[in-house]
């Protein structure tokens, strides 16, 4: 990234705003303005999130916020309810009264005599979703958002379910906030009040992964702040983006074919990252482009942002499997609108072990073919949401083929490109009442490696419906589509394409209750592919990005040394196996303030042998914060695990301060699984 120094205008910053709340409840800001010489009210852009502007986050802020402002802009960032220095209590993700929170923060920048009265709101993941969450309740002053890594469906793609089927990123994602949200603020900028603030935090903690469970359906509970529920709320401008490698990429294709406002997607090879922070790389000049948005939106600046095409995207050459990668090789393209009326939907048979591309090709009918996957399948599946640190992508997938159902095509004599998601319409039948298949899409090079290109799951009880789910009756057909995961990526001559189907994918996705054997009958199945004519023109210049840049971020010093781990491991004595993530950034001073953070995260998957009872979960977390007078330490553990019937949770919290524990709470519940 290139570090820059000079900008149209100087900046100033206030670290420490309150935002005062309808119920008395005051919220802490971080505001960027330029210096004008004569004063005059600018724009503001507000971001929303409950990462602690005054440390975690404050790197990344720094870089982008100043930016924006030496442009012309008041940036707010603000910390939600219950997290950094902010009062009250967070007590789950996208509550009504978040929402409220961000109509009242978005009222009260407008006011300020520094605004003119306009405000955007920009950020990535939580952030993303508050925008657009914000936006559809449409508040008089906000006139367009930048969302990166979003849904506007929370519960077909967010951390908590896909297809029906549960994901381990419930219980990672769940563990997260329960230490972010039991954090304590900064004593240095509230003052004596802090024990009693962090007192509040801890007391009304409760592990979000139990709420989580107890709605595995698509219930009122995820049509809440979901825009997919009437896509007519949304009536601003809107910069939606994200990466293939992450796990929110779908939100963006279907936001661009949903919504009716001026929009323009970005799609890149990016994991869960911001595009001028993008990895795999390339990274891409995105403050320029959100620049150039908020000029033309917030200030009124005819600079043709809305020319060109709708949708710009990364279409990845084909890559040996790996788990992380520097970059990925590949090209932009373009699409003038979505959906793409250049993409091809081509349909093949599956026939045999084969994904049929000869149409003259005469086609036996009436087979069938069986699976029943070990739960060892999945081990090589990476995170639902790559975050690249630490490498967290599939690797080769030959080892999970042995465990599934494979069809291929024959050595391709032709490029082949595909730009969208692909489908698995299939016939089946199944040995249990609750069943789960997982396709996935692999890139077989002449050498045998297979490189997974996409994936998709469905829950077989959630074939015709997520609101209203139906148990399967054993042996008998039914019809079930496979919706996987939108991608773009293309397929060399002299490679195959690869479909893979199991009935396991474990740890990324949750087993249902009990083994079942999945009969596939051969009758109307089929691999849908969305093809983008190689002959079409990629749409845009390769140069149409500039280079990624930003302000230089304060100092920080780091005290120990970050650790990061992502390692299977298997007994052939007792059958015990085991995935084991560490990610730790190490103990680090932040030089602008003075307090150190230290921050581990531990997360352990295992089962034995192919006991569906042996499965277990666990994340924890150990989150530090000091300074020579000032010693605070949380520590929370999630441990998950299930029977035929149930889920339980196992969880605890601790709070220490200077070396001695000073709040203590377990929880062991348990909860219905009701067709999970």
């Amino acid at each position: 990234m290139r570090f820059v120094e000079q900008l149209p205008y100087a900046t100033e910053v206030e670290d420490h705003v309150t935002i005062p709340m309808a119920d008395g409840v005051r919220l802490s800001a971080r505001i960027w303005r330029p210096v004008l010489p004569d004063g005059e009210p600018v724009p503001a852009v507000v971001e929303y999130i409950p990462y602690r502007k005054n440390d975690l986050t404050s790197t990344r802020d720094a870089i982008h916020h100043p930016y924006i402002a030496g442009h012309g802009y008041a940036c707010v960032r603000v910390d939600l309810r219950g997290t950094g220095e902010s009062e009250g209590v967070l007590l789950d993700e996208y509550l009504e009264q978040e929402q409220r929170d961000a109509e009242e923060v978005l009222a009260w920048v407008a006011a300020q005599p520094w605004c003119d009265g306009n405000t955007g709101m920009m950020g990535i993941s939580w952030g993303a979703f508050a925008a657009l969450q914000t936006a559809a309740r449409r508040p008089p002053s906000l006139k367009a958002i930048v969302i990166a890594s979003f849904t506007d469906n929370r519960y077909a793609d967010d951390m908590h379910y896909l297809g029906g089927a549960m994901l381990s990123d419930n219980l990672a994602e769940a563990g997260t906030m329960f230490a972010y949200a039991t954090c304590p603020p900064d004593p240095e900028v509230v003052g004596e009040r802090w024990r009693d603030m962090w007192r509040e935090r801890l007391e009304a903690a409760r592990p979000w992964v139990l709420e989580w469970l107890r709605h595995p359906h698509r219930d009122s509970y995820w049509q809440h702040a979901s825009l997919s529920e009437d896509y007519a709320q949304l009536q601003c401008p809107v910069l939606a983006s994200s990466g293939w490698a992450d796990g929110y990429s779908n939100a963006v294709t279907r936001l661009l074919a949903g919504v009716d406002v001026p929009r323009k997607g970005l799609i890149g090879p990016w994991s869960h990252k911001l595009p001028h922070l993008g990895e795999p790389g390339p990274a891409i000049g995105y403050l320029q482009e959100v620049v150039k948005w908020w000029d033309h939106w917030l200030k009124g600046i005819d600079n043709g942002v809305m020319d060109g095409p709708m949708l710009r995207t990364w279409m990845q050459e084909s890559v040996p499997p790996s788990t992380s990668y520097e970059e990925r090789p590949g090209r932009w393209v373009a699409e003038p609108s979505w959906p793409s009326p250049q993409i091809k939907e081509v349909v093949h048979p599956l026939r045999g072990a084969t994904i049929v591309t000869d149409e003259e090709e005469p086609l036996p009918r009436g087979r069938t073919r069986t699976v029943q996957s070990p739960l060892s399948v999945g081990q090589f599946a990476g995170k639902w949401a790559s975050y690249n640190a630490p490498p967290d992508l599939p690797y080769d997938q030959r080892e999970e083929d042995g465990g599934s159902l494979v069809f291929e095509t024959e050595p391709l004599t032709e490029r082949v490109e595909i730009l969208g998601s692909p489908s698995v319409d299939l016939e089946v039948s199944a040995s249990a009442p609750v069943a789960q298949v997982t396709a996935r899409i692999s890139d077989v090079a002449p050498d045998g490696r297979a490189t997974r290109v996409t994936y998709g799951v469905l829950n077989l009880t959630h074939r015709e419906s997520d609101e209203h789910p139906e148990p399967l009756e054993p042996g008998r057909r039914y019809p079930a589509r496979i919706t996987l995961n939108g991608v773009a990526q293309a397929f060399p001559p002299g490679h195959r394409i690869r479909l893979s189907l199991s009935t396991s994918y474990w740890p990324l996705v949750w087993p249902a209750p009990e083994p079942a054997l999945l009969t596939v009958h051969e009758d109307g199945a089929a691999l849908t592919l969305p093809v983008r004519p190689t002959e079409e023109p990629d749409g845009m210049p390769q140069a149409s990005f500039g280079e990624p840049e930003g302000c230089r971020p304060p100092p920080v010093t780091r005290l120990t040394e970050p650790e990061q781990a992502w390692n299977v491991s298997r007994s052939l004595v007792d059958y015990h196996s085991a995935l084991d993530i560490v990610k730790d950034r190490g103990r680090q001073r932040y030089e602008d303030n003075g307090i150190e953070v230290g921050l581990r995260a531990c997360e352990r998957y295992t089962s034995v042998a192919d006991d569906f009872a042996s499965l277990s979960g666990r994340s924890a977390w150990t989150m530090t914060f000091s300074r020579p007078d000032w010693d605070v330490r949380v520590e929370t553990s999630t441990v998950l695990t299930s029977s035929a019937d149930t889920f339980t949770v196992d969880a605890t919290l601790d709070g220490y301060e200077d070396g001695r524990r000073v709040f203590s709470r377990t929880w062991n519940e348990t909860v219905p699984r009701n067709l999970a």
